[in-house]
């Protein structure tokens, strides 16, 4: 549906985003999509971020928020009813575009069935194409009207499919500081400035928390012996998260070890020395804030088989993709011990050229990625619906 006046149009925009990176990205598009269409509505789902910016949510955002092949056999059902329940509601208002951002298996689904029906359909954050199956831009190209891309070498992929697309870098570099604050960071979460803070990061879903939680938790006991005065960050992306990690660390005994921090997964990077990440776009963050860091994650077994049988990549962290190096150490399934996380750490810490070369190519990644993405994103979002 064409708009012929931008400034008093009131187009009807919906979006889903699946997972806590996602609600970012879309409170981001939505915030400029607003500078322009100060009267549009914007409906689908979301978390806190989309909803503050003005997003309707019809469903709660963590029903989306699950990890991995297996893991999502478990929750199929459901997920499939929600699908088809949002389908048939955003057929019913017939929106002038939908924007699925990530969640690919869920949204593809979406977009393809919408954009049948004349419904303009954008997908923002193109699925890791680049990492395993390929052939999934064929279906990909008859779902979409267009891919909003994070990373530059993403683009050759869709030309070569003839799907439009748009290199908007990440959202997320425009966001973290350039000269992240650490001393800052210690005093707003009244933490000791002297004191050797490490993060410990064990993801924005459940099912990836229920796996890390716990080795996170005996990975600081293990340091706190080489390093007396370590104290240890947790951020807490929910109370259901948050609630987890408090049982783990109260069956050590340990709670004086822990600061567990609700949200605020930026200020708790910004305000540690050294991080462990469990792998996603927070390993991405940690690049752009400037923070040395390893990687270790734990997905089901049948998940992890499949995907590493399917995969055209050796890395499964961002910034070792962007660098094309293993300038990340990644602790994978049983290699992400408690002995091998806590020897990894130990190695960057000592290590002052590994730490280096991690920190100066995090610092070109911050200058690629450094784009007004939000900006860019409306513009094509404007384009390709023909909102204007």
């Amino acid at each position: 549906m064409a708009l012929s006046d931008s400034s008093s149009a009131s187009p009807v925009i919906a979006l889903v985003a699946g997972e806590t990176s996602g609600d970012t990205l879309g409170a981001g598009l939505i915030k400029s999509l607003k500078l322009r269409y100060p009267t549009a509505k914007f409906v689908g789902i979301g978390g806190t971020k989309m909803i503050y910016q003005g997003l309707e949510s019809w469903y709660p955002m963590e029903k989306l928020s699950v990890m991995g092949i297996f893991e999502v056999l478990k929750y199929l059902p459901e997920l499939l009813m929600l699908r088809r329940s949002l389908i048939k509601k955003l057929l019913s208002i017939n929106p002038d575009v939908f924007i699925g951002i990530d969640a690919p298996d869920f949204n593809f689904k979406v977009e393809k069935n919408l954009k049948e029906k004349g419904i303009k359909s954008i997908h923002y954050v193109s699925p890791s194409i680049w990492a395993w199956r390929e052939s999934r831009l064929k279906n990909i190209k008859q779902s979409v009207d267009g891919v909003l891309a994070l990373f530059p070498f993403e683009t050759c992929y869709y030309d070569k499919y003839n799907i439009p697309v748009k290199f908007v870098g990440h959202p997320l570099a425009n966001e973290v500081p350039e000269n992240p604050q650490r001393e800052i960071a210690k005093k707003s979460l009244e933490l000791n400035k002297s004191q050797l803070i490490i993060g410990l990061l064990p993801g924005s879903r459940m099912s990836e928390i229920t796996k890390m939680a716990d080795v996170y938790i005996k990975v600081a006991i293990k340091l706190k012996e080489n390093y007396p005065d370590a104290h240890f960050l947790v951020p807490c992306v929910h109370q259901k998260a948050r609630s987890f990690i408090e049982k783990c660390i109260n069956e050590f005994g340990e709670q004086d070890l822990f600061t567990l921090v609700d949200g605020k997964a930026q200020r708790v990077m910004e305000a540690s020395d050294y991080l462990v990440v469990t792998s996603g776009t927070a390993t991405l963050e940690a690049a752009l804030m400037m923070r040395p860091m390893i990687i270790a994650i734990k997905i089901n077994a049948v998940s992890y088989w499949l995907m590493k049988k399917m995969s055209t990549t050796e890395w499964i962290g961002l910034p070792n993709v962007l660098a094309q190096d293993s300038i990340v150490p990644e602790l994978i399934q049983e290699q992400a011990s408690v002995d091998n996380i806590v020897s990894a750490l130990r190695q960057l810490m000592s290590d002052d050229g590994l730490k280096q070369k991690q920190l100066e190519a995090f610092k070109k990644q911050y200058k690629t990625l450094k784009k007004n993405a939000s900006e860019l994103a409306a513009d094509a979002v404007e384009l390709w619906a023909e909102l204007k």
